[in-house]
């Protein structure tokens, strides 16, 4: 989405979500408990998390506190802030490994993100990208899928799990171009990023705060992220849109949500907060440094998101035959 949408989307959002108090809503008139579902200092996620979390605190007269809940691929803090009191004070931070992948991976992953969940709002996205090891001579996304179709199976790609989105980027690559590849799992993305170092892996559809320094480095060859426009980490990498594969996009992405039943004008404070920290220059800076494509807007644009995503990863891991339970 380009950047002018991005702002109109926003600036849409701060309309349809006036000040709280004008509502008639005292939120927050006790601490938020925002529920991350992942391990304290697990990467971007909880980086994020908490920057918002500090940034909402300069807006609002009550702290906001990280409650890191880990476990199951995000589903035990999922389920837990599903069974929280729908009062405003316990959100949910999450992505779309939790509120998409996992209704394809598990049987019951123990919540449902739209039956259970009021949406706030979408808060951005952090893009895969395509990286491929320097002795493979492959240098662009032409040579990279000719190299792939000539030589079925040949390419390894790594990833940090059946399901993650380095697999599913690396599956919806794989579906697109018609190509065979062997998917190697691993439990951490340093530990994928070691074996491409050394050729034991040829690719890896990494997210690109985790593919960056060493793209910098120019120890790895950026061939393109996976999203319809440049990342600010990268500006000289190109688009899938711009060499040939428009509907190659995938990433994580973040949203806020609380539990179904929370009312109204909680709902429209909580986004109204969370638009203006996206807004801010300082907030804005602090979240794209931390490597989000920044969204915002109204928690509609979150409800139909989340709907679509909920189909394209079950097609995706459908067609990867990925389970986890």
């Amino acid at each position: 989405m380009r950047r002018r949408d991005t702002l109109a989307l926003l600036a849409g959002g701060l309309a349809a979500a006036p000040r709280a108090q004008a509502q008639g809503s005292a939120w927050p008139d006790r601490p938020v408990r925002l529920i991350v579902p992942a391990p304290g200092g697990a990467g971007t996620a909880d980086t994020v998390a908490r920057i918002m979390a500090q940034e909402m605190e300069k807006r609002l007269p009550q702290r906001v506190i990280v409650d890191n809940r880990g476990g199951a691929n995000g589903n035990i803090g999922a389920t837990a802030a599903a069974r929280s009191a729908p009062d405003g004070t316990t959100l949910l931070w999450s992505w779309a490994g939790t509120l998409a992948t996992n209704m394809a991976l598990y049987r019951d992953p123990g919540f449902d993100p739209v039956r259970d969940f009021e949406p706030i709002i979408l808060v951005g996205n952090v893009p895969n990208i395509l990286v491929v090891n320097r002795q493979t001579g492959i240098t662009d996304m032409a040579g990279f899928t000719e190299f792939a179709r000539r030589n079925p199976g040949a390419i390894n790609f790594g990833s940090t799990g059946n399901g993650s989105s380095m697999h599913l980027a690396g599956e919806l690559y794989r579906q697109m171009t018609g190509t065979q590849m062997v998917h190697v799992p691993y439990q951490a993305p340093a530990a994928a990023m070691t074996d491409m170092l050394s050729n034991r892996i040829q690719a890896m559809f990494n997210l690109i705060t985790g593919a960056a320094p060493q793209v910098r480095g120019g120890q790895v060859v950026p061939i393109a992220v996976l999203s319809d426009r440049r990342a600010p980490q990268l500006p000289d990498v190109p688009t899938t849109a711009e060499v040939g594969l428009p509907g190659l996009t995938f990433g994580t992405w973040f949203g806020v949500l609380a539990p179904k039943g929370t009312p109204a004008p909680i709902i429209a404070g909580a986004n109204r907060v969370m638009n203006e920290v996206i807004a801010d220059p300082e907030g804005r800076r602090r979240l794209e440094e931390a490597g989000l494509e920044l969204y915002g807007g109204p928690p509609s644009r979150l409800a139909e998101h989340l709907a679509a995503e909920i189909c394209r990863h079950a097609d995706i891991v459908r067609s990867s035959g990925a389970r986890l339970d």
